[in-house]
């Protein structure tokens, strides 16, 4: 009777596992599902905020950007693979994206770093106004699949 139930176990472990598992050969979206925002603000907002919550949502803006700007031509909003515009999924093609991938990766790290040293010597006004404006450029993002 144990044997059953050990056997049966893993009959339903592996059949789990082969089910839930991803391929790594499925197409991945272009623009990374991270690269959304959860909430804009309007200046009077940003402005009763403190400077380091800023700091962060500065932050957050620019990578939504860097992961989302290289790819305007092909999508806006994540969730489109390479197959939806029929690039073939090729090894060659696969290893581009990935390489952008990782290219993206690395800036934003570099990136962050840096801003997380200078930008807190930056001016309130000024942090309020660099959220505003890069969150007009993501609103006119979604504004370009309208065109």
């Amino acid at each position: 009777m144990k044997s059953k139930i050990i056997f049966t176990s893993i009959i339903i472990l592996l059949v789990s596992t082969a089910t839930f598992s991803q391929s790594k050969n499925a197409p991945q979206s272009i623009i990374s599902r991270t690269a959304i925002i959860k909430k804009f603000y309007d200046k009077k907002e940003l402005s009763e905020l403190p400077k380091g919550a800023l700091l962060e949502l500065c932050v957050e803006r620019v990578g939504v950007l860097a992961k989302t700007l290289p790819y305007i031509a092909l999508a806006t909003k994540p969730g489109i693979t390479l197959i939806d515009f029929g690039i073939p999924y090729t090894s060659e093609y696969r290893k581009a994206f990935e390489s952008q991938e990782e290219n993206t990766t690395s800036y934003l790290e570099t990136t962050t770093s840096y801003q997380k040293k200078i930008l807190p010597y930056s001016d309130k006004d000024d942090l309020v106004k660099a959220i505003l404006f890069y969150e007009n450029i993501l609103k006119s993002l979604h504004e370009f699949d309208d065109m």
